[in-house]
């Protein structure tokens, strides 16, 4: 008998394509297919949204740099669901003072899909 193995399942497709892009005050790395944990968004469940301020965007073409955006660029999110991060812990302590202050803090977050990263009308990812 003949050894022969089983074929291997091909992996998962991911593309190499990412765009920078500005968001809830931060810059973001962002590749199609992934989620995302943003500031909260004033957007429903299952709403789609459209971010245009794209800074960098690189794919098999090459990288494009955007002075400050990259023209004609945008990435399509989908929103799944409106969460909270972790509890963050503050502590305020003056010494020999009997002065003590304990607060937490939770996070509102946004968790987006990444649908397709386009320039030009063309989706890259």
């Amino acid at each position: 008998m003949a050894d022969t193995k089983p074929a291997a399942k091909a992996a998962p497709e991911t593309s190499d394509a990412y765009a920078i892009v500005e968001a809830s005050g931060t810059q973001i790395w962002l590749q199609t297919n992934r989620y995302y944990d943003l500031d909260r968004l004033q957007a429903d469940v299952d709403e789609t949204l459209k971010l245009d301020n794209v800074l960098l965007v690189k794919d098999s073409k090459g990288t494009t740099l955007g002075q400050p955006y990259v023209k004609d660029a945008s990435v399509e999110l989908k929103v799944m669901a409106h969460r909270r991060g972790p509890k963050v812990i503050v502590y305020k302590m003056r010494p020999k003072k009997k002065t003590r202050r304990k607060n937490g803090h939770r996070q509102e977050l946004t968790r987006v899909m990444v649908q397709s990263i386009s320039v030009g009308g063309k989706a890259i990812g």
